[in-house]
């Protein structure tokens, strides 16, 4: 009893502790053995034992204290190492995090878009967890859904097409919101990607802004726990973000197409001012130049002759000058601008019968071109002069009719129709030839007529004129309704 309240004394107050506890205890014990008859050195005796116990207690404690505190301090030292390399890695991880959700934000590369997307879906689950993670960035195609970018999946994934009409995919696409599926592999289409059928669990986060659905992003695992609630969420947060990067990428591809096709138009608008002063202005300049030669010629044996022949090279002049501002005229015509459509139309029907003889008659609605704005204006009105310069080249027609109304049935549609009364001619047979043929005419027609939003019609056949029709929706209702197919006669 004694030794035990001598060991718990020197654990708790060391050696000061322990020579305390012993003096009590001497005390206590000295005055039971001479209440009990011992003698004085047996009592004695027993204090001194008491004291040397109680200094090897102390003494033992004290280094008994020394080394816990020691590994106490090596372990709160540890600890604490220990809690600020986490705290390096999660910042670390952030700053990763954030520099990437920076790029993702300031890219304008579609696939840098993508790639990006995916690397910020590893950074989110984790290192170790990213070693076995599936994952995948899904866009609708032309042929259904397409993987624009993926991790850890082979080359026959990449390859394959999914239609997204059946199982979880149809699902997601229809309801517009995330999914979290158990064996994914089971799955009609998920279980057509060789990746996905070793997984356990995957989650699928539709790709989508207000009404535009772009596709969808999957995430699978051979962990079925992989996936916390708190995971989901931050990737569902990566998914929207990449759906804006996503629409700003696509936004900037169509800039850049359309950048190109406006420098082709350009190049093409440059070509045909060049073939069209060769064939026209130049070859008359240049008989004029032999006409004004012979009759030079003339005036030394026959003055009368002569005179003729000047007034031939007069008349040349003449055809050359209206050909000349004809050509300008088409370049821009400030009539357009100043007196709006309908006097445009006139104009350039006028010029066509003093420059080419050729008949052209206009017929429009004034309320009708009171509701277009001057750039759809202006579209339609180079839409009918290239209409009507085809037809007067090649149709020999002796009228071209120029007409732009209202679709009686819909008047939120215009119609600009230019028809004509020449030989026609096989218009599956031109199709058939149209990439030989190197013309971009048509292709002129049929890209301005999508600057209006609108459909273009070809009707002609052999000895029966042709006719072309641009059906323009006035509203973003009758857009919608033209797109879906409005039969138009």
């Amino acid at each position: 009893m004694g030794v035990l309240v001598l060991a718990t004394a020197a654990i708790y107050y060391e050696w000061r502790g322990a020579l305390g506890a012993a003096g009590a205890l001497i005390l206590a014990q000295g005055l039971a053995a001479y209440l009990a008859g011992f003698d004085w050195p047996w009592i004695a005796l027993l204090g001194v034992g008491i004291i040397a116990t109680s200094v090897l207690m102390g003494v033992l404690s004290r280094l008994l204290m020394i080394f816990v505190r020691q590994n106490y301090q090596r372990l709160q030292a540890s600890r604490r190492e220990g809690e600020k390399r986490a705290q390096r890695q999660e910042r670390e991880r952030l700053q990763a995090f954030y520099s990437m959700v920076e790029t993702l934000s300031a890219s304008i590369n579609y696939q840098v878009v993508l790639d990006t997307t995916l690397d910020l879906s590893a950074a989110i689950v984790g290192e170790t967890a990213a070693e076995n993670l599936v994952s995948a960035v899904l866009l609708f195609s032309e042929s259904g859904l397409s993987i624009e970018a993926s991790r850890k999946m082979p080359a026959a994934d990449q390859r394959q097409q999914l239609a997204g009409t059946r199982g979880v995919l149809a699902e997601v696409i229809q309801s517009g919101e995330p999914a979290l599926v158990d064996q994914p592999g089971q799955d009609p289409e998920l279980g057509l990607l060789i990746s996905v059928r070793a997984c356990q669990s995957a989650l699928l986060l539709p790709l989508r802004r207000g009404l535009n659905a772009f596709g969808l992003m999957l995430y699978a695992h051979p962990d079925s726990e992989i996936f916390t609630q708190e995971q989901a969420d931050s990737l569902q947060m990566i998914s929207h973000q990449a759906v804006i990067a996503i629409q700003n990428a696509r936004l900037f591809q169509d800039l850049e197409l359309e950048k190109a096709r406006m420098e082709e138009a350009q190049e093409e608008a440059r070509k045909k001012l060049a073939r069209d002063l060769h064939d026209g202005p130049i070859q008359t300049a240049s008989a004029i130049v032999m006409r004004t030669s012979l009759a030079r010629k003339m005036l030394e044996r026959d003055a009368a002759q002569a005179e003729t022949e000047m007034a031939r090279v007069e008349d040349l002049a003449r055809r050359n000058t209206q050909e000349l501002r004809h050509m300008l005229f088409t370049l821009r015509p400030l009539v357009l601008e100043s007196e709006g459509l309908e006097a445009a139309l006139k104009a350039m029907a006028e010029k066509m019968r003093d420059t080419y003889q050729q008949n052209v008659l206009v017929e429009v609605d004034p309320a009708l071109i009171s509701q277009l704005e001057m750039g759809k204006q202006t579209v339609v009105f180079y839409l009918a002069e290239e209409a009507v310069n085809n037809a007067r080249k090649h149709a020999e027609a002796q009228h071209i009719w120029v007409r732009f109304k209202r679709l009686p049935r819909d008047p939120e549609i215009a119609v600009l129709e230019i028809a004509d009364d020449g030989k026609g001619f096989d218009t599956a047979e031109v199709n058939s030839q149209y990439d030989r043929r190197g013309s971009l005419g048509m292709v002129n027609l049929r890209e301005r007529t999508d600057m209006v939003n609108g459909l273009l019609k070809l009707q002609s056949a052999v000895g029966k004129g042709t006719r072309v029709q641009v059906i323009i929706p006035l509203s973003e209702d009758a857009a919608d309704r033209l797109q879906r197919g409005l039969p138009v006669s």
